[in-house]
């Protein structure tokens, strides 16, 4: 059972899984900082009841004034983070301009991982705290035109595993949830990061990009087993609370199964398999 004086800091709260996490932990006794990165997002999510603050994990000025403040408010205690804060950047590797490739690691990679060092400081006076990684059935396998995305969610993983290593024994415990396909805004987020940075029509991949453009843009019922962000909701609760945490949550069917075939299948097998999903989700 929840503390009602615990505290947590989330980001990326505008919509989907933050904003889930976030409601499901106040309801839950939890003092709630749900973080972000736009103004008018705020502005609404503190009209909607929730302590929110501004934080653009892209921006160092950003994280260090909300982490103030929110540690001024608590008096300078922080039970937990939950780094949810991401986007995607769709594209075939090849089409990805560096600047464009360095906007998505700033994001979800360099942003998460200066907030986490700032709170790892926080965690290590008061001896104690939970650290929660948002990854990605993307940070265990890739697949084409995701390459951006993926590449960070690989690097938040080798560090959150290695920051697990170097944590143990002080009393702050590091997790990650592995979503897989989650109801949320991502799918409308990444086409128009797509439609900004992809030249498409100079692309070797040009018609399976329209392919993609279709998947990225469809309405109607969401792809097959996907579950509603109340699923992540779940673990992070089991996260925060067990005296025990897991390393690794799976939350979907796919990352259960992928995290299978990636331990038992040789590698040329396991690429037939991805290549697969990749052409019959872009047709």
């Amino acid at each position: 059972m929840a503390s009602t004086d615990k505290s947590i800091l989330i980001t990326g709260c505008s919509s989907g899984i933050g904003l889930c996490v976030a409601q499901g932990l106040q309801a839950r006794g939890y003092r709630v900082f749900a973080t972000a990165r736009k103004a008018e997002d705020v502005a609404r999510l503190n009209a909607e009841g929730l302590e929110s603050l501004q934080l653009d994990l892209a921006d160092s000025a950003s994280i260090d004034t909300a982490l103030t403040e929110i540690l001024h408010r608590t008096g300078g205690r922080l039970d937990a983070l939950f780094n949810n804060g991401a986007y995607g950047q769709p594209g075939a590797v090849e089409d990805l301009r560096r600047e464009v490739l360095r906007a998505q690691f700033e994001t979800n990679l360099f942003g998460t991982h200066e907030l986490t060092c700032r709170v790892i400081a926080v965690m290590r006076r008061q001896g104690y705290g939970r650290i929660i990684n948002n990854s990605s059935i993307l940070g265990m396998i890739s697949l084409p035109f995701r390459g951006a995305y993926a590449a960070t969610k690989f690097a938040l993983e080798g560090l959150t595993d290695t920051l697990r290593l170097e944590l143990h024994g002080s009393g702050i415990h590091i997790s990650l949830i592995e979503p897989g396909p989650i109801a949320s805004r991502f799918r409308a987020n990444a086409f128009a990061n797509y439609k900004e940075n992809i030249d498409a029509e100079a692309s070797h991949f040009r018609d399976i990009y329209r392919g993609m453009e279709k998947r990225l843009t469809k309405q109607g019922p969401a792809q097959p087993f996907t579950l509603p962000p109340a699923a992540v909701l779940v673990k992070v609760m089991h996260a925060l609370e067990a005296p025990r945490p897991k390393a690794r949550y799976y939350v979907t069917f796919p990352t259960h199964l992928f995290g299978v075939l990636r331990r038992l299948l040789p590698i040329a097998a396991l690429d037939w398999v991805l290549r697969r999903v990749s052409k019959n989700e872009n047709r």
